[in-house]
């Protein structure tokens, strides 16, 4: 299977970004991995990976994290701002994202993956 240049944000200590990383190598892909919260993409990254999910920045804020609890909630904040957010705070970004090309889908579930292979 062509593989073309695929990239996964991950958290290895989440469970579906795992599942969704072993998916992707089970179709014979083997992703960049960019640990987003050793390595977090920045504004511009961040606002490229929002419009190749077709999404505001708002729509992929995990907002059962503390972080967003103690500095977001009741907020509310432009798509500028969340993504200013979402690169001070990246345990806020939803995980996991996988890109291709100009294309991306969040890996929840991990199936949704397959729609980029």
């Amino acid at each position: 299977m062509a593989t073309g240049s695929v990239t996964i944000y991950h958290n290895p200590r989440c469970s579906k970004s795992r599942k969704t990383l072993a998916l992707l190598e089970e179709h014979g892909i083997e992703p960049t991995v960019v640990e987003y919260l050793k390595n977090p993409p920045d504004k511009q990254e961040l606002g490229t990976i929002t419009r190749k999910l077709g999404m505001k920045p708002e729509q992929i804020v995990r907002r059962g994290e503390a972080s967003f609890k103690e500095h977001f909630a009741g907020k509310s904040l432009n798509d500028d701002e969340w993504l200013d957010a979402l690169a001070e705070y990246p345990i806020l970004i939803e995980r996991p994202i996988v890109v291709k090309g100009d294309r991306a889908v969040i890996g929840r579930p991990p199936e949704n993956v397959l729609d980029l292979v």
